[in-house]
């Protein structure tokens, strides 16, 4: 595991009612793709190191409308995501293995 790696869950809420809206949610979605992996609809587990976080939530700040959509990050315990316990369909995800192209 990378020392300099934080285990993050995003989550967020964009309102859709509108064309703007539903234009806001798919680039939030897009940008939460390029940083992590999507566990439910609207929420992402993300292993990042500082600078990512900063840059994530500079990007994310740009795309939201600060007065109708919400953006939570959440900083886990270190090896958080090798705790989570899941049920159903969902299932424990590796984050940092290497990418096989």
């Amino acid at each position: 595991m990378d020392p300099g790696l934080m285990d993050l869950l995003l989550t967020y809420d964009v309102d859709a009612t509108t064309p703007e809206g539903r234009r806001r949610l798919r680039k939030v979605a897009k940008l939460c793709e390029g940083y992590g992996t999507r566990v439910q609809q609207s929420v992402f587990e993300i292993a990042t190191d500082d600078i990512g976080l900063l840059k994530l939530l500079a990007a994310a700040t740009h795309l939201i409308n600060a007065e109708k959509d919400s953006i939570r990050v959440y900083r886990l315990p270190k090896s958080g995501f090798e705790a989570v316990r899941t049920l159903g369909t969902a299932r424990v995800l590796a984050h940092r293995d290497d990418f096989v192209f």
